[in-house]
């Protein structure tokens, strides 16, 4: 079986943020990413990595004892790259999509991975112009891992549905509120997992795909949730990324209470409940088109609810974990994004008022 780390502790919380560098000027994406990665000071906490795109900076906590101190991480990150950029001409800005870039103008970032990934996907990978948050949970024991990430494959829906931050493809209001999440369907091994059930399954499972030679490792598996052996971690991968930090806060706060309650059902011995890959991504596909202004199933009831009420009712659910862990104050971030609405509903917004892409862009770039 495959080698891990789940060996503690539990619970620990690692954010990565997937963010827009951005000419100052014209708003249009820039290919700055070494240029940044060159000025970036040795002692910053956490690290600053490139992605597949030159224009696209990721920056990610180191494992943090709680949701408070990678959110002390992520707004010193997001400060000194802000700086930086800055200083170079360009800006930073936070959404699951550019509102106008084309992928055609993007240049691959210089690194054997991602130059075999473009040249082995060739336009899928090349039209890979998206912005994600993943959020990583310690958890101790490879079985509790698997457990944890069943557990929250059928929360894959809400949970992209209070991410949904990016309406705009190209310069035009797609009517959806997660244009990410179809642009991210063209990649292979992306989307709702299967559910695996234990660790030897997964490990079988992963061991086939890589003795047959179509990936190099599990890595290369982008479901929306997975086990990740190498950091011990269960790791969410949903996320549109979040323009305001107190919003990637907030769902880091669920996440890792989810994975605290998972586990409590994990330590009783609880079944866990297995629902159809088709199901959960029908669910899926609502909530990009939607956010939580429409309605999800609620595979419980069997029949589709209000997906704020479906919110609620998970915040409800979950917030003696958060208190457990420390961060009921930012799961009541959640509520927020209930009450006044996600990241695209605010874009909409902004849009409205502005119906300048460029203008929202820059909005954008000051939020974050």
């Amino acid at each position: 079986m495959l080698e891990h780390e789940f060996n503690g502790p539990s619970f620990t919380v690692g954010v990565e943020e997937e963010l827009m560098i951005l000419d100052a000027e014209g708003l249009d994406l820039a290919q700055g990413i070494e240029s940044i990665l060159g000025a970036v000071p040795p002692e910053l906490p956490g690290e600053v990595k490139p992605e597949l795109m030159q224009s696209v900076l990721e920056v990610a906590t180191e494992p943090c004892p709680d949701v408070s101190s990678a959110g002390r991480q992520l707004a010193a990150l997001r400060a000194e790259v802000a700086r930086i950029a800055e200083g170079q001409g360009m800006l930073i800005g936070g959404s699951g999509t550019h509102p106008f870039a084309r992928w055609e103008d993007q240049e691959i970032v210089d690194r054997p991975r991602y130059i075999e990934l473009a040249e082995e996907l060739g336009w899928v990978a090349h039209r890979e112009l998206i912005f994600g948050t993943h959020v990583h949970v310690g958890i101790a024991g490879p079985e509790k891992a698997v457990y944890v990430a069943d557990g929250i494959r059928s929360y894959i829906p809400v949970l992209l549905g209070l991410s949904a931050n990016s309406p705009f493809w190209r310069g035009t209001a797609t009517g959806m509120m997660s244009s990410r999440t179809p642009v991210f369907r063209a990649f292979p091994r992306v989307g709702v997992p299967p559910h695996y059930g234990s660790w030897e399954t997964y490990s079988r499972r992963v061991e086939m795909m890589v003795s047959a030679g179509a990936i190099e490792d599990y890595t290369y598996m982008w479901w929306d949730v997975r086990p990740h052996p190498n950091l011990g971690t269960v790791e969410a991968r949903v996320f549109d990324q979040q323009t305001e930090l107190e919003h990637t806060l907030a769902l880091s706060a669920l996440i890792v209470s989810l994975a605290h309650r998972m586990s409590a059902s994990f330590d009783q011995a609880v079944p866990m409940v297995e629902y159809p890959t088709e199901l959960i991504d029908d669910n899926k596909m609502r909530a990009a088109m939607r956010g939580i202004d429409g309605e999800l199933v609620d595979f419980r009831r069997g029949r589709p609810v209000a997906a704020r009420e479906m919110v609620r009712g998970m915040v409800d659910e979950l917030r003696e974990h958060a208190e457990e862990l420390g961060c009921e104050a930012e799961l009541a971030g959640v509520e927020e994004l209930v009450r006044d609405g996600t990241g695209a509903s605010q874009q909409l917004a902004i849009h409205e008022r502005d119906p300048d892409v460029r203008a929202l862009t820059r909005k954008l770039a000051e939020l974050t």
